[in-house]
């Protein structure tokens, strides 16, 4: 039945705008790679990188995070959706997750894209060298998993609001401080907003296989996923349609 639902979910969204936003943050920060001149550079394809990844991951994955949540509520909070969709034969479990999951594998498409970019732009200048895949990879899916608490809060927020303008403006008001906490020591590492960029960043003597503290990937990151996505999951179970 889970699946059923994911397979309704993702038909709504067949001729929806909601692919091209996925193009949205790859394609701003192809741009950014684009304008910087990294052929003078030894590690050319690691610095093309680190621009790349920096402004997608430190304000634009993060934004995403809330428009995606809020994009699938969107049609439940319109003419009674939710009291049609509770109608079927279906739990409130199931559609919560089946909801999460389509953000998640959203959030997942957005990084794919991202890759995709890096690679045709290193390409397109003609960078010699090997890609290092390692970083690369690592950081992708690092910051992925660290928007995993963002789209379960977001998804929480979502299903409670029905403006679409009212989550994006929470998300929005948490994410800009980035620029500024992610920098910080003492507060970045908890800051659930800054960890996808610190989630996408080597840091100098980086042996482990995500670029956290085991204390923050923990407590931060798995400890405010589950505490939201509880939070959340409670919310829409005693939600009244």
């Amino acid at each position: 039945m889970f699946w059923n639902i994911v397979r309704s979910e993702w038909l709504k969204f067949r001729k929806s705008n909601i692919w091209i936003l996925l193009f949205i943050s790859p394609a701003l920060a192809a741009l950014l790679g684009v304008l910087q001149n990294t052929d003078d550079s030894p590690v050319p394809w690691a610095d093309l990188y680190t621009i790349m990844i920096s402004a997608h991951s430190l304000l634009f994955l993060p934004l995403l995070t809330g428009v995606f949540s809020a994009f699938v509520c969107r049609y439940e909070h319109q003419g009674g959706g939710w009291k049609q969709l509770l109608a079927l034969p279906v739990s409130r479990a199931q559609v919560f997750l089946a909801k999460g999951f389509l953000v998640i594998l959203f959030l997942a498409i957005t990084q794919l894209l991202f890759f995709i970019c890096f690679y045709l732009i290193g390409t397109a200048k003609g960078f010699s060298g090997e890609i290092p895949n390692e970083i690369v990879w690592r950081g992708i899916i690092g910051s992925w998993i660290a928007c995993l608490p963002l789209a379960a809060l977001q998804l929480w927020v979502s299903t409670a609001w029905a403006s679409f303008a009212a989550p994006l403006a929470i998300n929005v008001i948490f994410t800009i401080p980035n620029m500024l906490v992610a920098n910080s020591a003492k507060y970045g590492p908890w800051y659930p907003w800054a960890q996808p960029f610190l989630m996408s960043i080597s840091k100098e003597g980086d042996i482990g296989s995500l670029y956290v503290s085991t204390e923050t990937l923990l407590f931060v990151i798995i400890g405010s996923f589950v505490l939201f996505l509880a939070c959340g999951f409670t919310y829409f179970r005693r939600k009244a349609v």
